[in-house]
């Protein structure tokens, strides 16, 4: 059979993740520092990493050079088997993670991290249940899936089949709780996971699984003093605290970890995304003394045929060493014009109704100023969204923002290289994109 020359462009067989029909899907071909290219040549300010995790821009030579030199001693080590550039990458974890945190498990992407964190935490407690975050985003398997408090998630996961073992608290946002008041919202939410805990039973409850920093939820931090009630909850009531670091992790908020930001240790930390810079998938668990003896004395007979993979490892190394080049430091100096730009232009835009975020990590909430409400709620809307829209006319003008969960909202997490010039060119585009789409 002869071969035919194709008379278009050629048949695209891969299904993208998220995949909606609807959606025009881009190709991104090539990109070099925070900036990115479609097949057609046309560039883009990369303002979403694309997804949470090209933390070190798109040609870092140094972790490219690394995972070269790894390839070429031995690409793959089995999981069941040590391997030097595992144990230099977990020795590197427990110096920067907070606290007591000493031993990793690794695991291939978020999910799995996450999965990995609450079989632990009930195997140690021998206790079933696990508290998460309405609106929250812990991945997209059916294990994690079920720890998702994003709507839209677990009603495509459980379409079919029901997940179980996780009950669901309320996110500390001031519409969740009536106020404003950092200090009463702190205390609101806090005595509402109280109330959570009793009403669940905290003998049944083996871990409490949390984003320090929401990520696609909206990029809210929480109020003051809502870590510190949070882990003097786990203590009395002996629950343990996980900090999902997947987005958070490796510098987005101007620390190593997100958690490092409230002051508060967790008793275990996931991580996925940033570790490699995104240039090769891996992603674990750091624990504590305690659990790690546990699992030294009773085994953990799960794993992964990719976890830890040598490359990856190599990877993370040689990218902890560029976070720790004064990347993580550019990160905390420019937070003040990421964060002081979008509440100019929050000021500027009726239609924002707020921002909230920290360091590299920001979300930009659209309502109707007149009523308050979501100019569309795809949870309960059909039809078009404004929101949308203001994507796409940034994206045509040269910049790639993220849609939030749900899509009332943009997320800004740009590459934690990005410079002045990068941040400011983003607010610009996001600024005339919001007057093009609301005030035209």
């Amino acid at each position: 059979m002869s071969r035919q020359e194709p008379t278009t462009r050629t048949k695209v067989t891969s299904i993208p993740h998220w995949y909606d029909p609807k959606n025009d899907i881009m190709t991104v071909a090539d990109g070099e520092n925070v900036r990115v290219r479609d097949d057609e040549g046309r560039e883009y300010l990369d303002f979403c990493s694309q997804l949470y995790c090209a933390n070190l821009g798109h040609d870092n030579e140094a972790v490219i050079r690394a995972m070269d030199e790894q390839a070429r001693r031995i690409p793959y080590v089995s999981s069941a088997k040590q391997s030097p550039v595992r144990e230099e990458l977990a020795g590197r974890l427990a110096e920067i993670t907070p606290g007591r945190l000493s031993h990793t498990f690794f695991s291939v992407s978020g999910s799995e991290a996450n999965e990995i964190a609450v079989q632990l935490a009930r195997e140690y407690q021998d206790a079933p249940k696990v508290l998460t975050r309405w609106r929250s985003y812990h991945g997209g398997t059916y294990g994690a899936g079920s720890l998702t408090g994003d709507p839209d998630t677990r009603a495509t996961i459980e379409r079919h089949a029901a997940t179980s073992g996780v009950s669901k608290f309320l996110p500390p946002l001031p519409n969740a709780f009536g106020t404003d008041d950092p200090a009463e919202l702190a205390r609101l939410a806090g005595e509402h996971l109280e109330f959570v805990i009793r009403n669940e039973g905290p003998e049944s409850i083996a871990a409490i699984l949390t984003e320090p920093v929401a990520g696609t939820s909206g990029a809210f931090p929480a109020p003051p003093g809502y870590f510190e009630h949070l882990r003097d909850l786990c203590n009395e009531y002996d629950v343990l605290l996980i900090s999902d670091e997947v987005i958070t992790g490796f510098g987005r908020c101007g620390d190593w970890f997100g958690i490092g930001t409230e002051g508060v240790e967790p008793d275990m930390l996931t991580f996925a995304k940033g570790i490699t810079g995104a240039y090769s998938p891996l992603a674990g668990v750091v624990i504590g003394p305690e659990l790690a003896e546990f699992v030294g004395r009773e085994g953990f007979d799960l794993g992964q045929t990719f976890a830890g993979h040598p490359v990856a490892c190599a990877a993370g190394v040689a990218a902890i060493d560029e976070y720790a080049d004064g990347v993580v430091e550019n990160v905390r100096d420019l937070e003040p014009v990421l964060r002081d730009g979008l509440r100019t232009i929050g000021n500027e835009h009726d239609v924002v109704n707020a921002v909230h975020g920290r360091g590299f990590l920001w979300g930009v909430e659209f309502a109707d100023p007149d009523t308050g409400e979501r100019f569309h709620d795809p949870r309960v809307d059909e039809g078009n969204n404004p929101v949308g829209d203001v994507i796409a006319v940034a994206r045509e003008r040269g910049v790639i923002f993220g849609s939030g969960r749900p899509a009332f909202q943009i997320i800004l997490s740009p590459p934690l290289i990005a410079d002045r010039d990068d941040l400011e060119r983003a607010l610009t585009v996001l600024d005339e994109a919001i007057s093009v789409t609301f005030e035209n």
